[in-house]
C-alpha cells in the first residue's frame, strides 16, 4: 500500500510543473501588453498638439493603467512560479528583484488585491474625467464595482491578519 501512496504523491508533486506553461503564457501576455502600450503612444503622439489637457491626462492614465497591469503580471508570474513550481536561481552578481523569494501565496494574494484596487481606481478616475459622456447609472455601477474591489481587498487583508494571530 505504501508503494502506491508513494507513487501517487510523487505524481501529484510532479504535476506542479503543469503550471509552468501557464506562467510562460503570462510572459506572452506581457509582450502583448507592451505592444499595446507602445501602440497607444504612437497613436497619440501625432495628436498631441491638437488635444486638450483632459485628453492627454486620459491617455496618460491609460498608460499608467497598462503599466500597473504589467507589474501585476510580472509579480504573479514570478512569485507564482517560485511558490508553486520551482525556485528561480539567480547567480550572484546578477540583478535580482528585492521581493523575489519573499512573497508567499498569502502575501501574493494581498498584493494582487491591492493592485486590482489601484487599477480599478485609475479606471474609475478615467470614467469620472469623461463623465459628461457616461450615463449616471453606469457611473454608479463603476463606483459600486470599485467599492466591491476595495472591500474584498480589505476583507482578504483582515482574514490574513487573523490567520497570522
Amino acid at each position: 500500500m505504501n508503494s502506491i501512496e508513494s507513487k501517487l504523491e510523487k505524481v501529484l508533486y510532479t504535476s506542479r510543473w503543469l503550471l509552468a506553461p501557464l506562467y510562460l503564457g503570462l510572459s506572452l501576455a506581457l509582450i502583448l501588453l507592451s505592444i499595446k502600450f507602445f501602440q497607444e503612444i504612437i497613436h497619440f503622439v501625432p495628436l498631441i498638439l491638437g488635444s486638450n489637457e483632459a485628453d492627454m491626462v486620459l491617455v496618460i492614465l491609460s498608460l499608467v493603467d497598462m503599466s500597473l497591469v504589467g507589474g501585476l503580471v510580472v509579480m504573479v508570474m514570478l512569485s507564482g512560479y517560485e511558490n508553486f513550481v520551482s525556485r528561480i536561481d539567480i547567480e550572484d552578481g546578477e540583478e535580482k528583484l528585492s521581493w523575489l523569494g519573499k512573497l508567499d501565496s498569502g502575501s501574493l494574494k494581498q498584493k494582487v488585491a491591492a493592485s486590482i484596487v489601484a487599477i480599478s481606481s485609475i479606471h474609475l478616475l478615467q470614467k469620472f474625467m469623461n463623465a459628461e459622456h457616461i450615463d449616471n447609472d453606469k457611473l454608479m455601477w463603476y463606483v459600486i464595482i470599485h467599492m466591491t474591489f476595495v472591500l474584498s481587498a480589505l476583507g482578504m487583508a483582515w482574514v490574513d491578519r487573523m490567520n497570522q494571530h
